[in-house]
């Protein structure tokens, strides 16, 4: 399906060329008519958008299983807010900002707002609940934070953060897509070393304690991977809202609740999201498109309401 979707973004624009065409092109063996369309407009844009998705996929997983609440994720704890507040920051206030840097930039951001929900959150340890909420209030600081420099900053500058808060992959080149991958591969190969204490914590602290695990040190390292898959991701492609809640629920569903088989189910689904949303807004109201984050928002809300009634009828 992923193919699918990949091939269908790469063929479907302004001017569409056929499959052949296009993976001939690719690859390097089509016709130059369709290379610059095919190799520096369409694959690195939708490439970008699939690690990405990967990358708040996974994100969201991790969050789940530590907070053992399945309305986790970057975008609800905060993590996506403070990734988001620092990068604003440098587009709208340091315009020569190298592009490669700015993963370590959101990961800044989100490791400082990370920092600030697990401290806030201790008492005598961490608290599940206590983090959500914590990571609530915090997001919302980040958020005021954000308007803030959006009043203050030149027009130009704020225009350029306005399209990359919507979580816009236009204009994403090769330039966005190599400082990206890094991240996303090192960080999910690291992952899956540890799926087996992702699974101990989906049981209580006292269980997963006595089953052999460092709980707190394990819980906060898995905190800095989410941490560094959501910032890379948010600084490539803006704030794409709700695939982090919606593709480990989507995989949990197909594969179940064992990491070893739900965090590569749940790293393909939230690329195939982000992909499916981003030619949806190409193709929808053309000439005209529509940020990804806003068609994700507009399947990921309702998802979410439909998650919390469910909840409340356990």
């Amino acid at each position: 399906m992923n193919v699918v979707v990949l091939l269908l973004n790469i063929t479907i624009g302004e001017r569409n060329v056929t499959v052949m065409d296009a993976i001939q092109t690719a690859i390097g063996m089509g016709n130059d008519e369709f290379a610059f369309t095919i190799r520096e407009v369409r694959l690195p844009r939708v490439l970008t958008g699939f690690l990405a998705g990967c990358g708040l996929a996974l994100s969201g997983t991790i969050l789940q299983v530590v907070t053992r609440n399945p309305l986790a994720s970057p975008g609800v704890i905060g993590l996506n807010a403070g990734a988001a507040a620092t990068v604003v920051a440098v587009l709208v206030l340091v315009p020569s900002f190298p592009m490669s840097r700015l993963p370590w930039v959101a990961f800044g951001g989100a490791l400082l707002v990370a920092l600030a929900i697990y401290r806030l959150s201790w008492k005598k340890g961490s608290s599940t609940e206590r983090m959500l909420l914590v990571g609530v209030g915090i997001s919302a600081m980040a958020g005021a934070l954000i308007t803030y420099l959006l009043t203050v900053g030149k027009i130009f500058r704020v225009s350029q953060a306005f399209v990359w808060m919507a979580g816009s992959l236009y204009g994403r080149t090769w330039e966005h897509f190599w400082p990206l991958l890094p991240w996303i591969v090192i960080l999910f190969v690291l992952l899956m070393l540890y799926t087996r204490s992702l699974d101990l914590l989906l049981l209580s602290d006292s269980s997963a304690i006595g089953m052999g695990i460092r709980l707190e040190r394990v819980r906060f390292l898995l905190i800095l991977f989410s941490v560094g898959l959501a910032g890379s991701a948010v600084s490539m492609a803006g704030t794409i809202a709700f695939v982090g809640l919606m593709a480990p629920h989507m995989a949990s569903h197909l594969v179940g609740t064992r990491s070893m088989k739900r965090l590569p189910v749940a790293a393909l689904l939230g690329g195939l999201i982000v992909m499916l949303a981003d030619l949806l807004g190409r193709v929808l109201f053309s000439p005209f498109e529509i940020p990804v984050g806003l068609i994700t928002a507009l399947i990921g809300a309702p998802y979410m309401i439909t998650l919390l009634i469910r909840r409340r009828a356990l």
